[in-house]
């Protein structure tokens, strides 16, 4: 492979916007895309994986580099010239990279593999936590299938096409997918593709949704007609793939706190064809206690650590601070007392996140069922996804029944 100066320049432009202005990663490269209309899909490619890849890798990175943050841009120079000369990339006769070390690079990085800190690129807490939570053999089999590239899956839009439909028309436009076994909706593409740009995605015959997550809506067992409640809908994925299950039949009130996001969900729906969904801000604690005891399914996708998503969202891990895993256990309570108040007696409630801590899942969902609030429920059954096991985001999801 050979390095292009602008190419490289964009790389640079973006780590300083990620480590030193705190910007996620994802907004980041999407500016950096837009930057210079000549670039192909190699170059846009090389880009965006570039700079996800130094972000998953900072700590690794930044300790063989020998700098230290805030980075100046010298500093980010040297920890490309890590990335470049790890990957067997021959480097430029640029002046950044002049008096690049590569024996001792390579000797650094097989010292620090034996550390797990270091090869997986984590704080020190996050691993801490992680080795408290899920043993030793455990953790360190998540933490390291959390640094491979996610693939990209597709969830079909059924309002519109079915799975078999969806698969074709996408081959005919150069796109290559397969099924994946016991995923009712879901294609993986084969090769990573820009899938937005598709008349297919906007024509609303699918969502881009991990696999994982699309179990979350088949958990909650709706059925056409129903009353459903989707408490921290955000964006929509999970409220979109509630209506496909629903045939559009019944009603969805889709609530958030963030009016921007439901905003989103809204021009979502309209390309889903979906058109049973009522979106709701929750501004106060009105909105809730009007829907107390009619709801005949909630699902409560709570705000967590994200430590079951770092794939997609590798900058996650440098965000993060004990004191928000603290305050978001207790959000992760709070939310499980109030909204399971909207389920009606024989209704369903399921609790789900993208982290895999017991701490926030089947610790969450036990507090509760001892609680005043939850006295009145039973687990039916729950489901910790793991991403070493599945291939996919880990998650978790328990289903509790109003008792009569």
């Amino acid at each position: 492979m050979r390095l292009h100066r602008n190419l490289c320049f964009a790389v640079i432009d973006g780590l300083t916007l990620i480590f030193n202005e705190g910007n996620y990663a994802d907004k980041v490269i999407q500016q950096l895309l837009k930057r210079d209309k000549r670039w192909g899909a190699r170059d846009r490619a090389f880009v965006a994986e570039t700079t996800y890849d130094i972000v998953r890798w900072k700590r690794l990175y930044a300790e063989i580099a020998e700098v230290k943050q805030p980075f100046d841009r010298d500093n980010l120079w040297r920890m490309f010239a890590v990335w470049a000369t790890l990957k067997g990339i021959k480097l430029p006769d640029w002046k950044y990279f002049e008096n690049t070390p590569s024996r001792k690079i390579k000797g650094r990085f097989d010292e620090l593999s034996k550390i797990r800190k270091f090869r997986e690129s984590i704080p020190d807490w996050i691993d801490n936590v992680g080795l408290e939570e899920l043993g030793e053999a455990k953790w360190t089999k998540e933490i390291a299938m959390q640094n491979e590239q996610a693939e990209v899956i597709l969830r079909t839009n059924t309002l519109k096409t079915t799975k078999e439909k969806l698969q074709n028309i996408l081959h005919e436009q150069g796109i290559e997918t397969e099924f994946i076994k016991g995923y009712n909706a879901a294609l993986k593409l084969t090769e990573r593709a820009n899938v937005f740009v598709t008349d297919a995605f906007k024509n609303g015959l699918f969502e881009v949704q991990d696999a994982s997550s699309q179990l979350v809506a088949d958990f909650l067992d709706v059925k056409p007609g129903m009353k459903v409640i989707d408490t921290c809908a955000g964006a929509g994925g999970k409220t979109l793939h509630i209506a496909s299950l629903m045939e559009n039949k019944g009603q969805i009130v889709a609530m958030d706190i963030y009016e921007s996001k439901l905003k989103k969900l809204k021009v979502r729906a309209r390309r889903n064809g979906v058109h049973n969904v009522d979106l709701k801000v929750i501004d106060s604690t009105k909105p809730i206690k009007k829907l107390h005891n009619k709801a005949d399914r909630v699902l409560i996708d709570a705000p967590c650590s994200g430590l079951g998503v770092l794939r997609r969202n590798p900058d996650a891990k440098w965000k993060l601070e004990p004191e928000f895993l603290d305050r978001i256990r207790v959000t992760q309570q709070e939310v499980l007392q109030q909204y399971s108040k909207m389920v009606k007696p024989e209704g369903k409630l399921v609790y789900a996140t993208c982290s895999v801590l017991p701490s926030e899942n089947q610790n969450q969902v036990e507090a509760f069922l001892k609680s005043e609030a939850g006295v009145n429920f039973s687990l039916v059954k729950d489901k910790k996804v793991l991403a070493h096991t599945s291939g996919f985001d880990g998650f978790y999801m328990a289903l509790l029944e109003r008792k009569s």
